[in-house]
This record gives C-alpha cells, structure tokens and sequence, in this order.
C-alpha cells in the first residue's frame, strides 16, 4: 500500500476515488480544497486502485496556535479492516507534526465504533468533553473564489 500526499496535479485522483467520499468530489471543489495552503489529502493505493483517503485542514487561533482537524476519513468496504484507516491518520499526523501543528481533533459520533477504532489504533485519546455539531446547511453554495 502507498500513501501519497495529493496537489492540485491530483485532480483527476481525486474524482477517479470519488466512490471513497460521501457523494461524488466536483473537480472545481476538489481544485480548490488541493490549491489552498494549510488543506492536506492523502491517498491509500494499492496496484493502481485507491482503498482510501483522509483530509485534513490546518486551523490556527490566536490564542492557541495551529492544530489539525481531521475532517474526513473514508476507506473502501472491500479494504476495511486491513490498517488502511489507521496508517492515514497517522500520515496525516506526521503532516501536522511536519507544519508545526500542536495537536489533531476529530469530530465524531460517540456511536460510530469503527471510526473510535480507527483513531485508537493511530494513538488517538478520548477527549474529555463531548463536541455537538450543528449544520447550517448539507450543501451551501459558495461563490468562486
């Protein structure tokens, strides 16, 4: 298995694993999250055939320096269970690190047992408190930069 960090030349990488996100990557949103500094994805690939991904964003507050969200992670049903999802958090861990980031979070459900398996096995610690995410919208439409 290789992990290959993507750049805006992976476009067409993006949009070929598109089976691997929640609904298929546009390439004018993936073109954009690929070009923007501080915004990581890294891709799992086996003889040719992508069995996972993981993004990440840089984010940086005045009065705690800059840590890693891990925002999505998703790996092929035929390849779970195999270290895809933990060597990907752990590639993007070693990015953080690589950038100067203090630390990574993780927003997730306390119910989802694979993905708190998952980000066991990379090393993760529970937090102490509970995050609750509130959506503004599933699909806003934003202006082009």
């Amino acid at each position: 298995m290789e992990l290959r960090p993507l750049t805006i030349d992976d476009v067409d990488a993006v949009l070929a694993a598109g089976h691997l996100f929640d609904a298929p990557p546009t390439r004018e949103w993936t073109r954009r999250f690929l070009e923007r500094d501080g915004h990581h994805l890294v891709l799992a690939e086996e003889d040719g055939r992508a069995l996972g991904f993981v993004s990440g964003m840089e984010i940086t507050h005045p009065d705690k320096g800059t840590e890693m969200l891990l925002y999505e992670l998703g790996v092929d049903g035929a390849a779970r269970r195999r270290g895809v999802g933990r060597a990907l958090c752990e590639a993007l861990a070693e990015r953080a690190r690589a950038v100067g980031c203090y630390g990574m979070w993780v927003p997730m459900s306390t119910t989802n047992e694979a993905a708190a398996a998952t980000y066991r096995a990379a090393g993760a610690q529970p937090a102490q408190e509970a995050t609750i995410a509130v959506s503004l919208s599933r699909r806003a439409t934003c202006p082009a930069p």
